[in-house]
């Protein structure tokens, strides 16, 4: 399994706009071969950080959805739309995965 936490930055005049098209990425995202889950949250004290939890059955199916052409317009986009560069964090999951 591959975890990361991705944190996406708006400028406050860009926020709404960068929200939708965020939120664009949900569905066919965890439609992805390889997506185990795709969670999409907004930090609660700051409404212009967005936050991604997502894990992925490898590195490999992570780097096949970034080359997603569903995350075209978005990317496009993100050097009018972002404050900061996305932060991508990988996570080594320490605990073990709850038996399903």
């Amino acid at each position: 399994m591959y975890t990361i936490i991705g944190t996406v930055t708006a400028h406050p005049e860009t926020r709404q706009e960068l929200a939708v098209l965020l939120a664009a990425q949900v569905a066919p995202t965890r439609a992805e071969a390889g997506c185990l889950n795709y969670d999409f949250h907004v930090d609660a004290a700051n409404p212009c950080v967005f936050v991604f939890y997502e894990n992925w059955t490898s590195r490999e199916a992570l780097d096949a959805h970034l080359a997603m052409p569903h995350l075209q317009p978005l990317f496009s986009q993100l050097d009018r739309l972002l404050a900061v560069p996305v932060d991508i964090r990988p996570l080594t999951m320490l605990s073990l995965r709850p038996e399903s």
